[in-house]
């Protein structure tokens, strides 16, 4: 395997840090803390610079707060110098690990998404009679850092970038030795790389005929029903034994004619419906903007605009009909009449 040169000189170069600073103040252009920095770019770009140059570049700030989308989530955002950091580093060290990975790996990656999954996902469904799908509990939290660095230098040999690296990833520890922060982009792409093995036992070591990944969410087809649940066992051990990680119970796997969820979405052979996950997204957000807009907090047009976004929800999906049952039960008239 040959390893990636790329070094701090590439992390630390000019044009590469101007970059980052405008990838990462990307639709948050009238926060205090990107205005500050943007009103002193020079310096600030400059003492990033030299700090990353020397090694001494400060991580670790970041602020906490907690989401449910749609479980309940700890969110770690990093301080914005940190986040320019983070945009500075995957420039490089991004494009490195996504050749690394299979086709069918889905997220965190150019051209790729949720939707792309789902609709591969129901390319294999057609295709193939049997199915599995697992994912891992507690991700984010469990992925092992020796592990994770133990990956990152079978692609990377410079060793002041691994340094820089090693640090950020220190820098988070939801328990000893373990733990990305949700929030923060050098997480999404190195949890996205950590089962990037997975992928290989199941295309070369299992022999699958088709395979799907977002993340931590798995799926795998068969000709056979046995070769699903050989496969399976495999999956488990190595998930165990290898990377540390747990498969969250229950497993699911069956006949692809009768469908399966996926990244939000019921898949079936013949169509593609919501998920009680996203119906239940779906009602959530409409009542939140209906609210708003009942109490005057918002006007008719940003009412609208706010609907615009929670169609996005349904999009792609045959909903129309249950879209229709929603609005008869729920009309935003009624809402209204409280006023």
């Amino acid at each position: 395997m040959r390893r990636s040169a790329v070094g701090l000189e590439e992390v630390a170069d000019w044009h590469n840090l101007a970059t980052a600073f405008h990838r990462a103040a990307r639709g948050k252009g009238m926060r205090e803390e990107v205005r500050f920095f943007r009103a002193h770019l020079y310096d600030a770009l400059a003492r990033l610079r030299e700090d990353i140059l020397a090694g001494t570049v400060a991580v670790g700030q970041m602020r906490s707060f907690r989401i449910r989308d749609p479980k309940p989530r700890l969110i770690h955002a990093p301080c914005f110098r940190e986040r320019v950091l983070h945009h500075a580093v995957m420039a490089h060290v991004g494009p490195v690990l996504d050749r690394a990975l299979v086709d069918d790996t889905y997220a965190c990656r150019t051209g790729k998404g949720t939707l792309a999954a789902v609709q591969r996902a129901r390319h294999h469904l057609q295709r193939h009679p049997w199915y599995a799908r697992i994912d891992i509990r507690s991700y984010f939290a469990d992925i092992d850092h020796a592990i994770l660095m133990g990956q990152l230098q079978r692609r990377f040999k410079n060793r002041g970038l691994l340094d820089l690296m090693a640090r950020i990833l220190d820098a988070h520890q939801t328990s000893p030795g373990k733990g990305l922060p949700i929030g923060a982009l050098t997480s999404q792409h190195w949890a996205n790389h950590y089962l990037g093995g997975l992928d290989r036992l199941l295309l070369e070591g299992c022999r699958v005929r088709g395979m799907v990944r977002y993340m931590d969410d798995v799926a795998w087809w068969d000709d056979r029903k046995e070769g699903v649940r050989e496969s399976m066992a495999r999956v488990r051990a190595y998930a165990t034994d290898t990377l540390r990680l747990t498969v969250k119970e229950p497993v699911h796997d069956g006949r692809s004619d009768d469908g399966m969820v996926f990244c939000g979405y019921r898949i079936l052979p013949g169509r593609l419906l919501l998920s009680r996950r996203r119906k239940r997204r779906y009602v959530l957000a409409r009542r939140r903007w209906e609210e708003a807009f009942v109490s005057g907090r918002i006007t008719a047009a940003t009412l609208q605009a706010g609907f615009g976004s929670v169609l996005v929800l349904t999009a792609h999906t045959d909903a129309t009909a249950w879209r229709r049952e929603q609005l008869r039960r729920s009309p935003l008239a009624g809402a209204l009449c409280t006023i």
